[in-house]
């Protein structure tokens, strides 16, 4: 799931992040004494030699078998849960990454049969979200509205699942989940950082579609959030280390661009392309003009207008702007945004996500979220420039670590006694070195991926309340992608009434449902 700010994730989410350094192999073999004898007179080996052997990584997997009822319809599955491991070529093992499968029973030509690899993003996330969210044919059990599920948590059949149109596979990256890094071969800081995540995320998706004979399958990818940074940048390493070829990309929660989303000094775009979102969320919570809460679609269009025209003019003429032009820009952004002119005029017509939290709802003693912005919460008192939590987060935790952690042992039969990472910060500081001094944007990997295989198809959901990755930095994104006219169709967008988990709202759910279904029909070639 997964917040995608450099300096707000880390601040939001993790508030301590521990470094584990474990004993090297070689400094663990000079601490026990030496062994001379190879066997014992029975010819056993050693207990020592018996020991070392059971240390070493090795593959688990639970199979099981189920069936689901989606629409009147009868889905017998099998579901794998279980460790791939991701080796040298010396044979080395690296990494145990985690996964879970579900293949559709029955399917008589498993080359026309469609694979998705789903992950989140984070990073440090899970693929709980979009696993037991969305896509899977078990979600969990929770209100459409903005208020959290009440414990004890429960999941319920999925009719939304989309294992009707394809098999699936939720990957969790390394030190997420129940995937660690091997630390007598790998550091876990290798796989901490966008071309290491990368890498191994691709490794296993290699390493899958050859253990399962998937080859010559159509090949699909669903991420979420920072997952949809991993997909694009997947798109062009799949290609380049292994010529994987992807039918498409689904991108849910859209970041590619990361000077989108930074309010970082001296970059104006974040506060025009917030805008509005801001405007959709001071719709929601009833703080716009009569004539603006009247009509939510009139009261986005005035403010994609006003963003991308007037107000990026102003904020582009910086100390020019004449007072009488900053005082009229200050009045429409109040009307936009629900907040006071004043405010805004003491924010030099720079509104960044955080005030905003914290500052549209202060009378009321309340902020607004960042991932769903529908979604309230209530900091220690109203007085601070930042809120204290993201209520979206706090409200769906809960419910998610619990019922993955009851479904994965008692229904699919993964034993393990490591603690499931839903969401950890022990993946920080993630590793932005090869983009030093200046954005991660991972839009031209994806746009030079879609030119090379004409084939590939991508497809954009975002919601009008997701202030973590606002709708409109996603349009602006696509827009720029400049993509050959002739595969502007292979290019489709869809907004959802909801935020970031636009699928925990049930009309969204079903809408995002159908969207998907039509996408990887046409994008397979079986519509």
């Amino acid at each position: 799931m997964r917040s995608c700010t450099f300096s707000a994730l880390v601040g939001a989410i993790f508030l301590t992040i521990f470094a584990l350094v474990p004993v090297s192999a070689s400094a663990a073999r000079q601490a026990k004494p030496a062994s001379t004898a190879s066997a014992d007179k029975d010819g056993k080996k050693p207990a020592a030699e018996e020991n070392e052997k059971e240390k070493k990584p090795k593959e688990e997997t639970s199979v099981t078998h189920h069936s689901v009822t989606v629409n009147g319809q009868r889905l017998d599955y099998t579901a794998t849960a279980g460790t791939l491991l991701l080796k040298k070529e010396n044979d080395e093992a690296r990494a145990q990454v985690f996964y879970v499968a579900y293949t559709l029973d029955g399917v008589k030509d498993e080359d026309k049969r469609p694979v998705t690899f789903s992950f989140n993003g984070g990073p440090g996330s899970s693929s709980v979200w979009l696993h037991l969210g969305l896509l899977g044919p078990k979600r969990v059990d929770e209100p459409d509205g903005p208020t959290p599920p009440r414990p004890p948590y429960h999941l319920v059949d999925n009719q939304e699942t989309l294992l009707g149109s394809t098999d699936l596979v939720f990957i969790d990256p390394v030190t997420t989940g129940y995937s660690r890094a091997v630390p007598e071969n790998a550091k876990p800081k290798e796989f901490h950082g966008v071309k290491g995540d990368i890498q191994s995320v691709g490794d296993f998706i290699r390493l899958y579609l050859t253990r399962a004979e998937r080859w010559a399958s159509p090949k699909f990818l669903i991420g979420e959030s920072y997952g949809t940074t991993r997909a694009a940048g997947l798109s062009g390493y799949l290609e380049e280390r292994y010529g994987i070829y992807l039918n498409g990309i689904m991108l849910v929660s859209s970041v590619l661009d990361f000077q989108t989303i930074d309010f970082g000094n001296g970059n104006e775009l974040p506060y025009v392309l917030f805008l509005p979102g801001y405007t959709a969320t001071a719709w929601y919570h009833h703080r716009l003009p009569e004539d603006l809460q009247a009509d939510r679609a009139k009261a986005l269009k005035e403010a994609e207008e006003f963003a991308s025209g007037e107000y990026r003019s102003a904020l582009f003429e910086g100390r020019a702007l004449s007072s009488e032009e900053r005082s009229k820009v200050a009045k429409e952004l109040a009307r936009l945004t629900g907040l006071s002119e004043t405010y805004v005029e003491q924010s030099d017509l720079r509104i960044n996500d955080q005030r905003f939290f914290k500052e549209l709802l202060r009378d009321e003693g309340k902020t607004v979220g960042r991932l769903d912005s529908r979604f309230v919460g209530r900091d220690t008192d109203s007085a601070g420039a930042t809120p204290e939590y993201d209520p979206l987060l706090t409200a769906v935790m809960g419910a998610y670590t619990a019922t993955l952690n009851d479904y994965v042992r008692r229904d699919l039969g993964f034993k393990s006694d490591l603690p499931y990472e839903i969401l950890t910060g022990r993946v920080w500081p993630w590793d932005f070195s090869d983009y030093e001094n200046r954005y991660l944007n991972v839009a031209g990997t994806l746009r030079d991926a879609m030119v090379h295989n004409p084939y590939l198809k991508v497809f954009v959901a975002a919601g009008y309340y997701d202030l973590g990755t606002p709708y409109y930095a996603a349009i602006y994104t696509f827009n720029h992608l400049r993509l050959p006219p002739e595969l502007g169709d292979n290019l489709s967008m869809d907004l959802f009434d909801a935020g970031h988990m636009m699928y925990i709202h049930g009309p969204s759910r079903a809408k995002l449902r159908d969207d998907l279904q039509s996408f990887i029909s046409g994008a397979s070639g079986t519509q």
